[in-house]
């Protein structure tokens, strides 16, 4: 059996992301996507690791998400359940 030829032989090139872990041991758990391209409909996108997961259209709505993004940081369950708490 010979060896692949072309694109299989030589493969594809992947990029991989550094852990964006912080050297304290912090990790990210929420992230909030803004998109206001110029002339258009401004988006945003609300994303956590608990399961929220929150889309909004407009620049109303997307005002609205900002403020709830800020404000689930302070209900979310991974945070709260570790934040306060003695060690174990």
């Amino acid at each position: 059996m010979g060896e692949p030829k072309g694109a299989a032989r030589k493969g594809v090139r992947t990029a991989l992301h550094p852990d964006p872990q912080p050297a304290d041991n912090r990790r990210i758990t929420g992230w909030l996507h803004i998109r206001a391209p110029h002339g258009a409909q401004p988006s945003a996108l609300s994303t956590c690791e608990c399961g929220r997961h929150r889309r909004a259209f407009g620049k109303a709505r997307v005002l609205a998400l900002i403020d709830d993004h800020a404000a689930h940081r302070e209900t979310c369950p991974l945070r709260s359940s570790q934040e306060g708490r003695p060690a174990a």
